[in-house]
C-alpha cells in the first residue's frame, strides 16, 4: 500500500497527519521549516556532487504556517508567513520528521 495522508490539520505549533496505514504523525512547525528540502534551504549539488548548505536566516514569521498544498499525490508544500513556499516534503520524509509517539 502506498503511503497517503487521510487528513492533515494545522493544530497550534504542529501539523497533525492521519495516514492510510492507521498511523498518525505530529510535526512541530519549526522542525518542519528547518528541515526544508528545497535548494535555497538545503542546498543543491555542484558538478562534483558536493552540497554546500546555504546560510538561512530565520525570523518569527519563518515558523508561522499560512497554508499548505498537497502536490501530485506524493508531497506536502507549506507556505510560510515570511513568503517561503518552495519546499516539497515527500510523505516518507514527513513520517521521518514526526515526533516520537
Amino acid at each position: 500500500m502506498r503511503l497517503q495522508p487521510l487528513n492533515i490539520q494545522h493544530v497550534g505549533e504542529e501539523i497533525a497527519i492521519a495516514w492510510n496505514d492507521s498511523s498518525e504523525s505530529f510535526i512541530r512547525l519549526e522542525a518542519l521549516r528547518r528541515a526544508c528540502p528545497c535548494a535555497a534551504c538545503g542546498g543543491e549539488p555542484d558538478i562534483l556532487g558536493n552540497i554546500e548548505r546555504p546560510v538561512v536566516d530565520y525570523t518569527n514569521e519563518s515558523f508561522q504556517l499560512k497554508a499548505f498544498l498537497l502536490v501530485g499525490g506524493y508531497a506536502l508544500q507549506p507556505a510560510w508567513a515570511d513568503g517561503h513556499a518552495t519546499g516539497l516534503f515527500s510523505y516518507p520524509l514527513l513520517q521521518r520528521l514526526a515526533l516520537p509517539s
